[in-house]
């Protein structure tokens, strides 16, 4: 079997791209290194994938490539990250790398036999909604330029499944964490800055929660989707890690062994209240479950985290 992984030296990406490599795959990844964040550390997360036979590295932008590889399965997990930046200036971005990236690609693969398009979503398709735990058939109403950009190639997959019978497959992610994950995300920069006695920024009163799931289980629900038999869904991939800010920052003070310096600041555009995800329908299709729960989850990003921090010099 053979798979491409799209945003390959990415956080989640890296992390599928071993596991595919484990299971005696031939994997092709793709990564133009974009300048959200360093260079150096994707090339750390693709240390292991470059060292392994059975490992194509392609260093591109997805959207300048006329043919992309013959594969099994496409795993898209390339996209524009962010909330908070996807508003004004930047929204080009987001609709290219959100929406006309995904078009491209499901074009291509349309005709091409493939047994299955794996698309990495997101819960904040949700947006702010009384209903929880969020369900698949809960009102979507995204609150940033990024959920409805994700929410736009959500769709886009589902046509290509109804109008080409296209195997796709759309896993809405929530909260993802672990080793390796951006340094603009929460968790990563909690831990570094209070290691370093430095003051964190809150934003709201830090009683919003988030339903935090480890990259573990994520890249588990990738690719019991992509063996599976279920096309043309839509599936929460939600830890069940659901905490407050507050407390996750409690915790993490336990874990390092060391008092937070806390800023409350005013709430951002585009950010959800809460989050919280109902699975029945990724246990009832893929047999999936969270193993990881947020205290073993922060032990293992706080051992790597002291491990490689000189990368984030």
């Amino acid at each position: 079997m053979k798979a491409l992984v799209t945003g390959c030296a990415g956080f989640i990406g890296s992390h599928l791209t071993e596991r595919l490599l484990k299971e005696g795959y031939e994997v092709v990844g793709v990564d133009c290194f974009t300048a959200y964040y360093s260079k150096n550390i994707k090339d750390n997360n693709l240390y292991t994938a470059l060292n392994h036979d059975n490992f194509e590295f392609i260093n591109k932008d997805l959207l300048s490539i006329d043919k992309y590889p013959d594969v099994d399965y496409v795993f898209h997990q390339a996209a524009q990250a962010g909330v908070r930046a996807s508003w004004g200036k930047y929204f080009d971005t987001y609709l290219e790398y959100n929406i006309r990236l995904t078009q491209k690609l499901l074009e291509y693969y349309k005709d091409r036999n493939i047994k299955k398009f794996v698309y990495a979503s997101s819960s904040s398709v949700y947006g702010n909604t009384d209903e929880l735990p969020m369900n698949e058939k809960s009102l979507l109403n995204p609150v940033s330029p990024y959920g409805v950009t994700k929410l736009a190639a959500e769709h886009l997959c589902s046509l290509y499944c109804t109008n080409y019978s296209m195997p796709t497959i759309s896993l809405r992610y929530f909260t993802v964490f672990g080793p390796r994950q951006r340094p603009d995300m929460a968790i990563f920069k909690f831990v570094s800055k209070i290691l370093n006695d430095e003051e964190i920024t809150v934003y709201g009163n830090g009683s919003q929660t988030r339903d935090f799931t480890y990259v573990d289980d994520i890249v588990e629900a990738n690719f019991l989707a992509a063996t599976s038999d279920v096309v043309g869904e839509v599936v929460n991939i939600g830890g069940g890690n659901n905490i407050t800010v507050n407390d996750l920052i409690k915790q993490i003070e336990l874990t390092v062994g060391k008092q937070a310096k806390i800023k409350y600041i005013d709430t951002q555009k585009g950010d959800v209240k809460n989050t919280k995800s109902n699975v029945t329908k990724a246990r009832k299709l893929l047999n999936w479950k969270a193993e990881t729960n947020i205290v073993e989850g922060l032990d293992k990003f706080i051992e790597w985290f002291r491990e490689n921090k000189y990368l984030y010099k």
